[in-house]
């Protein structure tokens, strides 16, 4: 309804002349001849400069457009670049940890071996040491059991008999003993 009255208002109601819509064939030509008059001027004065900030811009876009081209194509390359490091750190420590077990590996066989060794060392040394023990042990219950003989011995005979000559026989009489090995 607002439109209508806008419309009526502005093409005048018959009365009036010189409205915004009526068509005036003067008022027409001059302006077309004005705007072709500022085609010319501005081409002559405006356009020109126009056109050199446009291309001037269009380079400047350009040349943004290709530092960001390289800027992205640098930023891959050294994405490319991080990652084969990452790779190459990675297989650095995968390496290293895997001589570290193998070390660890080496070492335990290494010390359980020289444990063996040591203890093999330390029951050999207690045998040889036991067996010393039973042998002074022996000789001790040789002696006094020659001792006791000679005691007998001269009881029996009711001589006495020298010490020495009776050590003897008893020594002789001992050996002849068979001997348990045990």
């Amino acid at each position: 309804m607002k439109t209508l009255w806008l419309l009526a208002w502005l093409s005048g109601d018959g009365e009036h002349k010189g409205g915004l819509l009526d068509i005036d064939p003067g008022l027409m030509i001059w302006t077309i001849i004005i705007f072709i008059l500022l085609l010319i001027l501005l081409g002559k004065l405006a356009w020109k400069p126009i056109i050199k900030t446009l291309q001037e811009r269009e380079e400047k876009i350009k040349n943004s457009l290709d530092q960001a081209e390289k800027a992205r194509r640098d930023a891959e390359q050294l994405i490319a670049k991080n990652e084969e490091i990452l790779s190459r750190a990675n297989r650095e420590a995968q390496d290293i940890m895997k001589k570290a077990k193998e070390e660890a590996e080496k070492l335990r066989f290494d010390y359980a071996v020289k444990a063996k060794e040591d203890s093999d060392k330390m029951v050999a040394s207690a045998k040889k040491e036991i067996e010393n023990e039973k042998n002074t042990a022996l000789m001790h219950l040789k002696n006094e059991i020659a001792g006791i003989a000679v005691e007998a011995a001269g009881k029996v005979i009711g001589a006495n008999l020298d010490a020495d000559k009776h050590k003897k026989l008893i020594d002789d009489f001992i050996k002849e003993l068979p001997v348990n090995k045990n």
